[in-house]
């Protein structure tokens, strides 16, 4: 979890890969409409992301039913956001990425073909609640070493637990 331009994608195939799991990625599940928004650089509201994220906690309820291993990439920026992903899977374990503004806002602006522009990085900031609950479950993770590094931190992490 995190905001645009920390790394998910790129974290989260790398565990997939080394762990066997399957990779799910949460842009796929935005409808056009929300994606439209944010090619625009309106951010999302509340109510924009209330069906992407019924939708992905669909797919978790779904993969925790099969027994299937999951690595899921999702923005999961307010607490409420992550309740709702976590009512589909109560086992579920946020690796929270972060980084500095500077770092991010360069990720963002370097990548090709991504829809979200880096004008809604502030927004995603804004808005971001960090995890830091104890019932939250979550790992939080510096995204400034190679994302080899940081997956192989992750593993480890998870290992531990």
């Amino acid at each position: 979890m995190g905001v645009s331009g920390c790394g998910k994608s790129t974290v989260a195939a790398l565990h997939a890969r080394a762990t066997g799991a399957t990779l799910i990625e949460a842009d796929d599940f935005h409808p056009p409409a929300n994606v439209e928004k944010m090619r625009s650089g309106t951010p999302l509201t509340d109510a924009d992301r209330a069906g992407w994220l019924s939708a992905m906690a669909g797919r978790i309820a779904e993969g925790r039913a099969r027994g299937e291993a999951m690595v899921i990439t999702c923005s999961a920026l307010k607490r409420a956001y992550r309740d709702c992903l976590r009512a589909a899977d109560p086992a579920l374990i946020f690796i929270h990425l972060t980084g500095s503004r500077q770092l991010l806002a360069a990720r963002i602006g370097a990548r090709k073909g991504h829809f979200m522009p880096p004008g809604l990085l502030d927004s995603q900031l804004a808005a971001l609640e960090p995890p830091v609950a104890p019932d939250e479950r979550c790992l939080t993770v510096d995204v400034g070493p190679e994302p080899e590094v940081i997956q192989a931190a992750v593993a480890k992490a998870l290992a531990d637990l």
